[in-house]
């Protein structure tokens, strides 16, 4: 069997996710999961599926008959023999007035404790009490093994004053 990454880029309207699940079930494939969105006026996201290794061709056969329809679709082997993820998962949240460099940072001090973000979902929402832009964050973590939330709590908190942000990180829920 051959598990691939489908990532998908069009212009948004009804019948595209129809479009991609026909083009799989069309190879012979099974749709095993996917992320996908309307971001800036387009379709955006990626399925990964599953299908007979003898399948594959046919399978980028039914997909450039998506491409025609304007929904530019890539193809790629996801990771072969990937090792369990080890270390806690964590929930990470953070909401705050928006402003530039918010993801700089916060990615910042991620990356030099060694976590991995493992989803990374962004939003711009009014404010409740002033209708002010915030930005707010929904990840899920994976924490080196033998670090604790308490310790990414605490270097995250180090920049939130400068960033004016709240941040919060709870145990994730299972995968």
């Amino acid at each position: 069997m051959a598990t691939l990454i489908l990532s998908v880029i069009g212009s948004d309207r009804p019948g595209l996710t129809q479009a991609l699940a026909g083009a799989v079930l069309a190879a012979g494939g099974n749709w095993l999961e996917s992320h996908l969105s309307r971001l800036g006026g387009l379709y955006v996201g990626s399925v990964r599926v599953e299908l007979a290794a003898d399948r594959v061709e046919a399978l980028r056969a039914a997909v450039a008959a998506v491409d025609a329809q304007g929904l530019e679709v890539r193809i790629a082997p996801a990771a072969e023999g990937a090792e369990e993820a080890r270390g806690e998962a964590v929930r990470f949240s953070l909401v705050g007035a928006d402003r530039p460099g918010i993801v700089h940072q916060v990615t910042a001090v991620l990356s030099a404790l060694g976590v991995n973000i493992e989803a990374f979902d962004t939003k711009i929402s009014a404010g409740a009490e002033t209708g002010a832009a915030m930005f707010n964050v929904e990840a899920r973590l994976r924490l080196p093994p033998g670090m604790t939330a308490g310790q990414v709590q605490d270097a995250l908190e180090a920049i939130s004053g400068e960033i004016m942000v709240d941040i919060s990180l709870a145990p994730a829920e299972a995968a």
